[in-house]
């Protein structure tokens, strides 16, 4: 269920701040949020899949705290991004 390096390449390509930038919020959330598409759309072929289920339900959780944080540390970088994104703001 992991990404491929080309689709990982390009997400961190595309939201990076700077050159060497792997690890910033928007890129986490741009990964995580690929991630959760991903599995949604795996579950919705294997309904009984509880194992992959939990793993979302995980990924989700780990999203919306970075969510939580990005959102209390740069509110405008935070709106762009959910923007981006298409996720809810409901934090």
């Amino acid at each position: 269920m992991a990404l491929d390096s080309a689709k990982k390449q390009e997400i961190v390509a595309k939201y990076r701040r700077t050159e060497n930038d792997t690890g910033s919020c928007e890129v986490q959330i741009a990964l995580l949020s690929e991630r959760i598409s991903q599995l949604t759309e795996h579950l919705k072929t294997f309904t009984k899949d509880h194992a992959s289920r939990l793993g979302l339900l995980k990924l989700v959780g780990q999203r919306r705290r970075l969510m939580k944080y990005f959102k209390r540390t740069d509110k405008d970088a935070y709106l762009k991004l959910v923007t981006d994104l298409g996720i809810r703001d409901n934090i």
